[in-house]
């Protein structure tokens, strides 16, 4: 959970650090305040779940409600740059289909011409 995001940090926002709560701090005036107080509750989560002892003392409700909420927030950030490369890979894949045709088209009438 925290490291998927901890990577939508960095490609949609561009946070820079080692672990969440670096990338978190280095982001924070662009989260809002509660996807920002989700992010830190995410990043004390996997400080404490480096100790055996910690990690058993955690709840799992709250941890998934603060991964819903950054993930409900940055999931949906850089939508349209998806689709852009979508339409652009639908268009290259077009583009590749029509001169193939045309050198099929060529070389069928190169062929009859003899």
């Amino acid at each position: 959970m925290v490291a998927q995001i901890s990577r939508l940090l960095v490609q949609r926002l561009g946070a820079k650090g080692p672990d969440l709560e670096t990338r978190v701090a280095s982001r924070a005036r662009l989260l809002p305040r509660k996807v920002r107080r989700a992010a830190r509750l995410l990043a004390e989560t996997e400080r404490k779940a480096r100790s055996p002892k910690l990690a058993r003392q955690l709840d799992p409700k709250p941890i998934e409600a603060a991964f819903f909420t950054c993930q409900k927030y940055l999931e949906p950030l850089g939508a349209a740059d998806r689709m852009r490369s979508t339409a652009l890979g639908l268009a290259s894949a077009v583009a590749v289909i029509i001169v193939l045709v045309g050198v099929c088209l060529l070389a069928g009438s190169a062929w009859l011409v003899r």
